[in-house]
């Protein structure tokens, strides 16, 4: 071959090459991301530590439009998204379980109705014109009892009332009450790893009543620990009783985890961490924060990441004071995590993988790689990115 030809045809195949790479970190341009693969435009910066606590701010320069998601404390506070008890107001249902389903599309699906409430499962409206997002961990108040939302999901414009699966977090009243409304709280991460992965109404519970699933012998560099002491959690199980007892007899998650009946300075516990938060993130050029990865002591465990800053911003009061409780409820180890063990958290898991979908609405992934389980919500809609990524740490 010519010597001028064979070079001219390595530098196209290294141009090919170099622009694959490229593509990869580089920011959304309108597209979709390639194959659903956010983790090149992501980096960490410096921990955020106090007490047994620390967050690694995710920062990207990139972000996706995710103004046309409506949230659910929006929703429900707008009345443009309705959550009532199977058999309210004859507002229709689906079999349990199944996605969505326009009879006009499906004329052979015959769906069950139910005639009476369900523990786990509510029926949820969405009147706006606007695509609704749900977290799994989100919590509403009202109804027979307080629920969580017990998986990510997007509510479509114009969907008929959808069947939620939902877990119970007020385990003794089963009453009449006030209509479902936005508690502007999402239940702290041990609690919220029994609903969105075990998915087992008495798991969840039991993460209530003991404040934390976490191991209780962690060692300085993260691994069980025989010889090690557990230092005393300040949100155990008998200060919980004691709360449960004096504040809250329906034992409501809502009332346990008040700072008032606990005793627990948990609002000054997230003030500090909300101050160190912002002065840490305040001086950032041509990035913002997309996301958090947390550790407690020496063990990272949990992360949560958005498509967008602005989503982050909405979700940042409620996840902060979710991540408090939880370190309040774990043993106290002041080690803090290393820079290195944060950053693992934003590589993709390769294990079993589950998904589900609904056609041309979003795509619900779980991966599960040793103690580690990854789970991310893509929407469809009018474009296919990630709209939230969670990866945490098994307890």
């Amino acid at each position: 071959m010519d010597r001028s030809i064979f070079s001219a045809f390595i530098s196209v195949l290294l141009g090919v090459s170099t622009a694959g790479t490229l593509g990869f970190a580089l920011p959304p341009t309108g597209g979709p991301e390639p194959s659903g693969r956010p983790e090149g435009i992501w980096h960490i910066l410096e921990p955020v530590t106090y007490e047994n606590i620390s967050i690694f701010p995710v920062a990207s320069s990139a972000s996706y439009d995710t103004s046309y998601f409506l949230t659910l404390d929006e929703g429900l506070s707008s009345g443009e998204v309705l959550i009532r008890e199977q058999g309210a107001d004859g507002m229709a249902r689906s079999r349990e379980g199944a996605p969505r389903i326009i009879p006009e599309y499906h004329p052979e699906y015959r769906p069950e109705y139910r005639t009476g409430p369900a523990v786990n499962q509510l029926v949820l409206v969405n009147r706006s014109k606007r695509p609704l997002l749900l977290l799994a961990g989100e919590l509403v108040s009202g109804g027979k009892q307080d629920r969580i939302i017990g998986k990510d999901r997007i509510v479509p414009v114009g969907a008929p009332p959808l069947p939620l699966d939902v877990f119970c977090v007020e385990h003794g009243r089963w009453s009449n009450g006030a209509n479902f409304v936005a508690s502007k709280t999402i239940v702290h991460p041990s609690v919220r790893e029994k609903a969105a992965v075990d998915q087992e109404q008495t798991k969840v519970w039991s993460a209530v009543r003991s404040g934390t699933t976490s191991t209780a012998n962690i060692g300085v560099s993260g691994e069980m620990s025989e010889a090690l002491p557990a230092p005393r959690a300040q949100l155990n199980t008998e200060v919980l009783s004691r709360s449960i007892a004096t504040s809250a007899p329906t034992e409501s998650y809502d009332k346990v985890y008040n700072a008032k009946s606990t005793g627990v300075s948990i609002d000054d516990f997230v003030e500090q961490v909300a101050r160190r938060f912002a002065s840490q993130t305040s001086h950032l050029k041509g990035e913002r924060i997309v996301g958090v990865i947390v550790a407690y002591g020496g063990e990272v465990a949990w992360s949560d990441i958005f498509a967008s800053a602005d989503l982050f911003d909405h979700y940042w009061s409620k996840l902060l004071r979710s991540y408090v409780v939880e370190a309040l409820a774990r043993p106290t180890f002041r080690e803090v995590a290393s820079r290195e063990d944060a950053s693992t958290f934003l590589r993709r898991l390769n294990g079993r993988e589950t998904q589900e979908t609904d056609p041309n609405v979003y795509t619900w992934r779980e991966v599960t790689e040793g103690r580690l389980t990854q789970i991310e919500l893509d929407t469809l809609d009018p474009k296919q990115f990630t709209l939230h990524r969670l990866l945490l740490r098994r307890t």
